[in-house]
């Protein structure tokens, strides 16, 4: 696997179970935002860091498409990498894959955006902070 690539395990709660019986749709946006934060944290980017530069990420859009259902007790891997940095932007993707059979269950992207905490306006992303993430090729990302 690409060391770029970071991982975040989950095995799949009953809680995120919907009427129909398997996941819901909106869990996925919120285990975007764990493998997120997770992957930001291994690379030494914890919430702690972000205060001391007075400033947060933002989400400007989620794309998400869901291609094969997920259910309670499944062990499912997010897996997660940047691709791309602008000014004060960073596009971040997202696979959700369930090992025991090989089926991709999900795909994403998110786009955020560097905010100042004070002020809420956009800030350009810090050199330290391109440095410390690697970015990973289309041509790079798991399939």
């Amino acid at each position: 696997m690409n060391p770029a690539v970071f991982r975040l395990e989950i095995v799949v709660p009953d809680s995120a179970i919907d009427a129909n019986g398997h996941v819901n749709n909106v869990q996925y946006v919120q285990w975007i935002q764990d493998a997120a934060t997770a992957h930001s944290a291994a690379l030494g980017w914890t919430a702690e860091r972000y205060r001391t530069l007075n400033s947060h990420w933002i989400v400007r859009s989620h794309n998400i498409e869901y291609r094969h259902s997920a259910y309670a007790g499944d062990l499912i891997w997010v897996q997660t990498w940047v691709s791309a940095f602008k000014r004060i932007k960073s596009l971040r993707k997202f696979r959700f894959f369930r090992p025991c059979d090989g089926v991709e269950l999900a795909k994403a992207a998110t786009l955020f955006i560097l905010c100042d905490n004070t002020t809420g306006h956009p800030v350009s992303i810090p050199e330290a902070m391109i440095r410390d993430y690697p970015l990973v090729a289309e041509a790079d990302e798991p399939k």
